[in-house]
């Protein structure tokens, strides 16, 4: 019957079975009188019905009209209600529902017919066999999915033009990778024959006409013997704060944010030799931002996070093996030179905390330091008879722990009172015979007439910023004592707790290396002259971390981090 037609009108009978039509609407009062009548001439035919098979009835109600068709629905054979045409639902009012002849019908459906033909019992739409409402089984299934043949090739070919378009942006970000490194190249290029130039112009002014030239591009060579550096390589980073160097395994692991907002802090791993060879490592959630990584021997590495967390990493594996918890945030760490169960971590409160990482539940020692200021270097030593030492910095200075227990507070090394802020430490390994420690001006007051000790400036460059602060050599006196030896001015941070390094270059010559602030690079001075040596070339932005180490073959790296590239030099 169409849908709107307020008058009865009987269908022509066939000589074949026919279908049985349910009309559910309430858009008028009149059209339901109509439906009762037929229902009822319907159900009287029944057993014809059931003689044969029909045709198959649809009855759908669109914006409040019936909409009747007989014949086989068109499109995909999907489970739904051969009443309305809708899906089945695998619960509520709709939930696909059976009654005793077997047939399946969403439940709303039999209700709703059994309301329409005004009695207890109604016939079923497709085999007349009659059911009453107490007669209606829910069945119980699994989620019922309904597919939908063009939802389905739509979500395809979105994923598609999405895999393809997420393979162009990676495609992209190398191309514009690699054109940045091509630029920096070229950029370093034109510093070192800017450089070379001004070196062959002074060597000529000073009376030397048949100076040795510089033999190549990728060298910074000190012609009166030392150490020379070549550049090995170069990588762009993002976000990198901070680094540590195994040359055994020629393998650098840098920390910092990784990209996107809200990132959590990653790990990356990088190898020396190989351009592509970076791997991201994620970190557990709670371990939050790395202060200080230092490589241990046998594939470990540890690291002290301002998530309180002293954590005992494989270099094997790519997991954090073991993890302590912290009473505050950490700030630096380190090894045991004389026993490979050690751990050394500085906190922000100053305090020093002793593990061995045999005893899992607790520090061995917890040692309180001379001030509340962040322990930022921590470095390992021993002296000359023996006993495990702890040099360590914080802003009042240098300090040296007695880790074996003899004493439960750290010492200020002797002439370090009232130089400024501590900034750096810098040791020679493995014995620390020689210290330098770095010093930016404390803040003063405006009325403040006094001004700082005056020290004899280095040659300034014009490229960066900073304040001058100064490097201040310490050599072993005794066992336990040092004593204050030269000192040298020197563009220092004025925010940044900066790193620093003493390189052995035999013969017992030393060679100090700072990312010097107004150079946004690396320079470098002889010990314990403090003459420059040499000036390491330079990066658009403040190095963040400068690190030095030596395999056991005897290779030679310092890595110099920056926020927007890490280089590697080999040291000979």
């Amino acid at each position: 019957m169409p849908s709107g037609s307020g008058s009865r009108r009987r269908r022509p009978r066939r000589a074949g079975p026919r279908l049985t039509v349910v009309l559910v609407s309430s858009s008028s009062s009149d059209e339901e009188g109509g439906e009762e009548e037929e229902e009822e001439e319907e159900e009287s035919e029944g057993p014809r019905r059931r003689g044969g098979g029909g045709g198959e009835a649809r009855v759908s109600a669109t914006e409040g009209k019936a909409v009747v068709s007989g014949g086989e629905a068109e499109g995909p054979n999907l489970p739904s209600c051969p009443i309305c045409m809708l899906a089945w639902t695998a619960d509520g009012a709709h939930r696909v529902s059976c009654i005793p002849c077997g047939h399946v019908y969403g439940r709303y459906c039999l209700e709703r017919w059994l309301l329409q033909c005004g009695k207890k019992k109604a016939p079923c739409p497709q085999c007349g066999k009659r059911y009453k409402e107490n007669n209606i089984i829910n069945l119980y299934v699994p989620e019922i999915a309904v597919p939908n043949n063009d939802l389905e090739t739509q979500v395809l070919l979105l994923r598609e033009k999405n895999e393809s378009l997420e393979k162009q942006q990676a495609k992209l970000l190398e191309e514009i990778k690699e054109h940045k490194r091509q630029i920096m190249l070229h950029q370093n290029v034109i510093y070192e024959s800017t450089s070379k130039k001004q070196k062959m112009t002074e060597l000529t002014s000073d009376g030397t006409p048949d100076a040795e030239p510089i033999a190549s591009l990728t060298e910074d060579i000190d012609h009166r013997n030392l150490c020379s550096f070549v550049l090995q390589n170069e990588f762009l980073v993002d976000g990198a704060r901070v680094m540590g160097i195994d040359a055994s395994s020629q393998v650098i692991l840098t920390s910092g944010r990784g990209p996107g907002v809200g990132a959590e802090h990653i790990l990356t791993k990088i190898s020396m030799f190989a351009r592509q060879g970076m791997q991201k490592i994620d970190l557990p959630p709670d371990t939050k931002a790395i202060r200080d990584i230092c490589i241990l021997p046998r594939g470990h590495a540890v690291f002290a996070s301002l998530g309180r967390k002293l954590s005992l990493f494989s270099m094997a594996t790519n997991n954090v093996v073991l993890q302590y918890n912290l009473p505050a945030p950490g700030w630096s760490c380190s090894g045991d030179h004389t026993s490979s169960t050690h751990l050394y971590t500085g906190l922000q409160n100053g305090m020093l905390l002793v593990f061995d990482i045999r005893q899992t539940s607790a520090p061995l020692h917890c040692m309180m330091g001379l001030s509340t200021h962040p322990v930022h270097t921590i470095r390992s030593a021993v002296d000359g008879s023996g006993s495990r030492k702890v040099f360590s910095a914080s802003s009042i200075g240098p300090c040296i722990w007695d880790v074996d227990g003899g004493e439960d507070r750290p010492n200020l090394l002797s002439g370090m009172e009232n130089q400024g802020v501590c900034i750096s430490l810098a040791c020679a390994p493995p014995s620390s015979d020689l210290l330098v420690a770095s010093y930016r001006p404390k803040v003063e007051l405006p009325d403040d007439s006094a001004t700082p000790q005056a020290i004899t400036p280095q040659s300034p460059a014009p490229t960066g910023s900073g304040k001058l602060g100064h490097h201040t050599l310490l050599r072993r006196a005794a066992t336990t004592s040092f004593a204050k030896d030269q000192t040298c001015s020197g563009n220092v941070s004025d925010l940044r707790m900066s790193k620093s390094a003493i390189i052995p270059c035999g013969g017992n010559q030393h060679l100090f290396a700072y990312g010097d602030e107004s150079l946004y690079g690396v320079r470098t001075w002889r010990l314990p002259s403090f003459q420059t040596y040499t000036d390491l070339r330079p990066h658009r932005q403040p190095i963040l971390d400068l690190r030095f180490a030596e395999s056991s073959t005897g290779e030679r790296y310092l890595g110099c981090l920056s926020a927007e590239k890490l280089q590697v030099f080999t040291v000979r």
